[in-house]
């Protein structure tokens, strides 16, 4: 018999793991996890009671085409039905925009540091990652990524706010950006974080994309919504994209529990609304309370904040642990910290001011 392995595809060679924030240790010293970028609240009113009525018939295939959540989606937003399509959260729609558009020798351009599943999603489909480096005060150089562009390029990704480092580009400089872009290159508004923007000259996607058929805007239910366990996620691009979306999305991908409470939460919006403001004021809070300490922390407008540590990034982060609340390191580079509860986010400013006064 043959000792030979199948042969696998040569594009997973190497391919960067993603890498998960790590879970608050039960019963050990570590009892917040602010690791995630989840919403801390429970599910909004009348959502958990949803979900529990569609687990009744999980016997059953959902409905493929999200015909419920699509319909609420297009009356929310204002777009027609046909230019929405739904995935395993934004991660899942974004790894179906490059599976549409990239293959070998294309190209992919995105900020970096941004999203760590960029790379991942980017090597599978066997295309080119094209990496431009964040500005100094960690915002996306939208004027180097214009420049990157080639021939090869199919798909930009533009995290809007960025993650990990809560940056956002506003109007006038991502207008700019999309005058520069070729009408054959989708530009992807990856806007996971849309909800916790304060800064109005941050614009919506949403209304961008309505005009550049060449837009296309990812939002997701796992931050501001709280169904992060639930992977539920939606774009709004124009027709041909969403159609390409549909045929590559995974069939039945998105759960009836995941349908029935996607809705269930967009019904409840004043809630929403009422939550995303508490967390935008502890966000606030947090973030001066930092500035006050001494650490220079770039403006956020996402439900983190972002320090650049360098070399103590790691050190930095097994305090935090020690005292109590897990939080993303990404190491050498720097610290991403989810707002979350107040006693979390108490427990955190304790440890930065500790720690500065030892640097």
């Amino acid at each position: 018999m043959s000792e030979k392995s199948p042969k696998l595809r040569a594009e997973l060679d190497g391919i960067p793991t993603y890498k998960p924030g790590k879970p608050a240790a039960s019963g050990g010293a570590v009892a917040y996890k602010l690791s995630s970028n989840e919403n801390p609240y429970p599910p909004l009113p009348g959502v958990l009671e949803t979900a529990v009525a569609a687990a009744g018939s999980f016997n059953r295939y959902p409905d493929m085409a999200c015909t419920g959540l699509v319909a609420e989606l297009a009356e929310r937003f204002g777009v027609p039905v046909e230019h929405i399509a739904t995935g395993t959260g934004s991660v899942g729609v974004a790894q179906s925009l490059i599976q549409s558009t990239a293959g070998p020798g294309d190209e992919v351009i995105y900020a970096w540091r941004s999203f760590e599943a960029y790379p991942i999603i980017t090597q599978i489909s066997g295309a080119t990652s094209v990496r431009v480096p964040l500005t100094d005060g960690d915002v996306h150089d939208l004027d180097a990524m214009a420049e990157a562009i080639t021939e090869r390029t199919r798909l930009i990704f533009v995290c809007n706010p960025n993650n990990p480092t809560g940056t956002a580009v506003r109007r006038a400089e991502l207008e700019r950006f999309l005058d520069r872009v070729p009408s054959d290159v989708l530009v992807v508004l990856d806007e996971a974080y849309k909800e916790f923007v304060r800064d109005p000259e941050v614009p919506d996607g949403i209304e961008l994309y309505r005009d550049r058929p060449n837009v296309a805007v990812l939002r997701t239910f796992s931050k501001a919504y709280g169904l992060a366990g639930l992977r539920v996620g939606f774009a709004v691009a124009h027709e041909p994209v969403a159609a390409a979306l549909r045929k590559t999305a995974v069939p039945f991908g998105v759960s009836q529990l995941a349908q029935d409470a996607a809705v269930a939460s967009l019904r409840a919006e004043d809630e929403l609304l009422g939550r995303v403001g508490s967390l935008v004021c502890e966000r606030t809070r947090v973030y001066e309370g930092l500035v006050a300490q001494g650490w220079t922390v770039p403006d956020t407008q996402a439900n983190f904040v972002w320090m650049r540590l360098g070399e103590r990034t790691a050190d930095f982060a097994a305090a935090c642990e020690k005292a109590g609340v897990v939080v993303r390191p990404f190491p050498g580079e720097g610290l991403r910290v989810t707002i979350g509860e107040t006693e979390a986010n108490d427990l955190f400013l304790h440890t930065a001011e500790a720690f500065f006064k030892e640097l």
